[in-house]
């Protein structure tokens, strides 16, 4: 049995994702010694010899990029796809009020039988809160900042950072906002998000953050470290993957809780790793694990 409860969730930890999680974690222009990746692989159980494979692979992937001799920091390519995770602090920033309506993706000009397109596209939808009205037709409520261009854009992103090859990205679909619903339609595009399991996800991980946060002065700076790696990795998925529904459909204030307590959490988190990767180098948030995001969001 584990001393730590966290301890079986940092077995599932590997040096890649461990490297991209932090890399993802500091402000340009900065980059990071291998010494402090290996420092920071150690906590997690993983060798010097791991550590240094996964960044040459990681470098030779286009991933990472030197800054140096012994330096490195995430490729332009690797930050565009990493702006989603690290923005989870100002998700409540990309709602507006709702006026009713929806924004809707029409799927039928999309690859059927690419297999490799369809997970892009289900993985696509997964982050931006859409699900299926009809087979042809993915709705959300229509309360982010932009509307259907933003949306547009956001897909694009979202896509090409799945997508291997020109294919799966030929084809880009149609956005648009979908109005004056019947009353039969309209019911039913509101009961396609699980309201009630999102609203206890809000409340069990509030509780989850907030316990962490009382446990953390007891703690030791390296536990201090691999916990908030860990239970942030949790909360992250939680928001990340939110559909950010809109107050009439969803309790917008338990989801307001869930995201200060992590504000909170990551503060703390941020002073424990504070002086890991060096005195002069800036952290935009607490390293987490984003390394379940994917699979969660279902990965291409």
């Amino acid at each position: 049995m584990p001393t730590n409860p966290y301890e079986t969730r940092r077995r599932g930890v590997t040096s890649k994702s461990l490297i991209v999680d932090l890399l993802s974690t500091i402000t340009s222009p900065y980059s990071v010694g291998v010494s402090a990746l290996v420092r920071a692989g150690g906590l997690f159980g993983l060798g010097e010899n791991s550590m240094r494979v996964a960044i040459a692979r990681l470098r030779a992937g286009g991933t990472v990029e030197s800054a140096g001799r012994g330096l490195y920091r995430l490729s332009r390519a690797a930050l565009a796809v990493n702006r989603e995770v690290v923005s989870w602090s100002r998700v409540e920033e990309k709602v507006v009020d709702w006026d009713g309506s929806y924004l809707a993706v029409d799927t039928t000009a999309l690859p059927a039988r690419d297999r490799r397109a369809r997970r892009v596209r289900d993985r696509t939808f997964r982050f931006l809160g859409f699900e299926p009205l009809t087979p042809a037709l993915h709705v959300r409520p229509n309360n982010l900042r932009g509307g259907a261009s933003a949306c547009r854009e956001r897909f694009a992103s979202l896509a090409l950072a799945g997508a291997k090859d020109a294919s799966t990205r030929a084809v880009a679909p149609l956005v648009f906002e979908l109005r004056d619903l019947d009353r039969e339609t309209e019911d039913r595009a509101r009961a396609l998000w699980n309201v009630e399991a999102l609203e206890d996800g809000y409340r069990e991980t509030t509780g989850q953050l907030e316990a962490a946060i009382a446990r953390m002065p007891d703690l030791s700076r390296d536990a201090a470290m691999t916990e908030s790696f860990s239970i942030g990795g949790e909360a992250l998925r939680q928001i990340a993957l939110d559909p950010l529904l809109p107050r009439a459909i969803v309790d917008c204030d338990a989801r307001h809780q869930m995201i200060e307590a992590m504000r909170r959490y990551d503060g703390l988190g941020r002073r424990a790793w504070r002086d890991w990767a060096g005195e002069s180098v800036e952290l935009l948030a607490s390293p987490i694990d984003a390394s379940g995001l994917d699979a969660a969001a279902g990965s291409a």
